[in-house]
């Protein structure tokens, strides 16, 4: 929505929204044009010929707009009472008072039907962007320079009438211009309005004043055209000038309901879902989306996963998981989707419900700012402080691999305090998402352990996309090397470092341990649950390989589907 007001409610936050109960619901607008197929029909129809109003209103305010700018404009304008009329019927309260500041320039628009040719030049000094008809002393320059042979025949034949002279005829030469020549047989009907230019053996030469001011026109036509057009221009300019800020007004609401319009298709199209709106500080989003990367997949299907926020047991969310594995994807699509339900969009989810936020903070990407002298990783340490300087409890942060850019031992150590800080000092709602597994044990009442589910087999990795509660200890990047075609030497001799670094580490962790008893260590992945190996326990896997699916009937079916969900609940331990 773009009204000032409803951008001050948002940015005064969560627990100080007081949103009226009149107060126009962007959503509920969407709603009516996501089912009212006609209605969103008829106004992409009437939305499609409206050019960049914006950018057409500040060329004229400017005094830079040409002719072309001009037509546009009215192409524009005449597309208003269509749009008002459509809208005529409609439920929604926003898309009620958006119609009723809508105006039309009924004005306007026929003063520049009549004004301005429909298909002008770029260039305002070479002419040809008024039409004919428009001014009269247009017209005659325009008829001087174009017909100038047919008018002196004319005003030779007047002047034949007038005076009886039937010898009489027009001409020109470069020394005296235009000029009326009589024969001596007719000297004695010359009138007195003749002036003498020239004598000769049998005739005489005359100009007259009308003669003169036809020379003067007919010599400097083309030029006079172009100077007439130009100032007529510029009046035409000036007069939709006065109605700036009435045209502005109307052009913002235009693109309000752009704005409607095209949320509404992209919900239809994509089959998105109305999220609800609260206001306790709680994002809750079932099988959410991202709603670019989903199109673009053309191969793979995209794997939706749930996402759950509050002040209470989920403030943090300490992702860990290998590259590639789809971390990244999913933090942004929790803050897209946020940010679609604040202004009124549906959203690619099979259900949300989500309160507001004052603002949404990233730190994502790894960029430096070399001509400022800033590395990468200062780039990155000025976006946290600005984040942990002006995030509030009803903000969204979204923080992608914090302390990369330096040692180990930094890195981890400035990512485990931006964690605490965050918990204890701004309660911000935040997806964290890192590569330090020893973070995890940050998890307690409001951090919570997520990880991406894995598939291994032998040296084979499969990333399955879901976001699941528990924690990663492995990073898969040698994988992602190969992935990204490493030479097989470099792989095979990094796989053999990193077994000898993880040997080494062992035996340290072993030296420390040793002549203590050792508690059983909490898991550190999901392979009971969701197996992060196979997806079922090894019991059930057999179990289902067994059936023969083809030639059971639906109630045979049926029963063994029964069967092994009360198997699977009994191996959980909640028979």
């Amino acid at each position: 929505h773009q009204r000032g007001d409803f951008q001050r409610l948002v940015r005064a936050g969560v627990n100080r929204l007081r949103i009226p109960d009149d107060f126009p619901a962007p959503v509920d607008a969407v709603q009516e044009l996501v089912e009212d197929f006609g209605l969103r029909g008829a106004l992409a129809d009437g939305l499609k010929d409206i050019r960049d109003f914006e950018r057409l209103l500040t060329r004229i305010e400017v005094g830079t707009a040409n002719a072309r700018d001009l037509v546009a404009l009215r192409l524009s304008l005449a597309c208003l009472p269509g749009i008002r009329e459509t809208l005529a019927g409609v439920r929604a309260q926003l898309l009620r008072e958006t119609t009723e500041r809508v105006m039309t320039f009924d004005e306007v628009t026929e003063l520049l039907a009549r004004a301005i040719v429909d298909e002008p030049g770029i260039s305002l000094r070479e002419g040809g962007i008024i039409k004919d008809g428009y001014d009269a002393e247009l017209d005659e320059y325009r008829r001087i320079a174009h017909d100038s042979k047919s008018m002196l025949q004319e005003i030779e034949e007047r002047e034949k009438q007038e005076t009886g002279i039937k010898s009489l005829k027009i001409g020109y030469n470069k020394v005296f211009g235009y000029y009326i020549e009589v024969r001596n047989s007719g000297a004695d009907l010359v009138p007195d309005r003749y002036i003498r230019k020239q004598t000769l053996a049998n005739a005489e030469r005359y100009i007259t004043e009308e003669l003169k001011e036809f020379e003067t026109k007919i010599l400097g036509a083309q030029e006079k055209i172009v100077n007439i057009e130009y100032n007529l221009f510029t009046e035409v300019r000036e007069t939709i000038k006065a109605h700036l800020t009435e045209i502005q007004q109307t052009a913002h609401e235009i693109a309000l309901v752009d704005v409607l319009a095209s949320l509404a298709e992209a919900a239809s199209t994509y089959n998105y879902v109305r999220p609800q709106m609260r206001t306790d500080g709680v994002i809750d989003i079932k099988d959410g989306r991202h709603p670019l990367v989903e199109r673009i997949l053309t191969r793979d299907l995209f794997v939706p996963n749930d996402a759950h926020l509050d002040h209470q047991d989920c403030e943090i969310m300490l992702i860990t998981g290998p590259n590639m594995a789809g971390k990244s994807t999913y933090m942004r699509q929790v803050a897209l989707l946020t940010l679609m339900a604040q202004i009124g969009s549906f959203i690619p989810a099979r259900e949300a419900s989500i309160s507001p936020v004052d603002r949404i903070f990233t730190r994502i990407g790894a960029s430096d700012d070399l001509v400022s002298g800033q590395s990468t990783f200062m780039v990155e340490m000025n976006e946290v402080a600005q984040i942990l300087k002006y995030a509030t409890k009803d903000s969204l942060v979204i923080l992608d691999e914090i302390g990369r850019g330096t040692s180990t031992f930094d890195g981890m150590s400035i990512a485990r305090a931006v964690i605490e800080h965050i918990e204890k000092k701004v309660h911000a709602k935040t997806l964290f998402a890192t590569h330090y597994h020893e973070l995890t044990d940050l998890e307690d009442d409001k951090i919570k352990n997520f990880c991406v589910a894995v598939k291994e087999r032998g040296n084979q990795v499969a990333f399955l996309r879901r976001i699941v509660p528990g924690a990663a200890d492995k990073s898969y990047g040698i994988h992602v090397a190969r992935l990204a075609g490493l030479p097989k030497t470099v792989t095979k001799r990094a796989e053999a470092l990193l077994a000898a670094l993880e040997a080494k580490q062992e035996k340290v962790q072993a030296a420390e341990t040793d002549g203590r008893e050792e508690t059983a260590a909490p898991p550190t992945q999901i392979d009971a649950a969701l197996g992060m190996g196979s997806l079922f326990g090894s019991t059930l896997r057999e179990a289902l390989c067994s059936l023969d699916i083809m030639t059971m009937t639906p109630l045979e079916a049926m029963n063994e589907l029964y069967r092994l969900q009360n198997q699977a609940k009994g191996e959980a331990g909640k028979a």
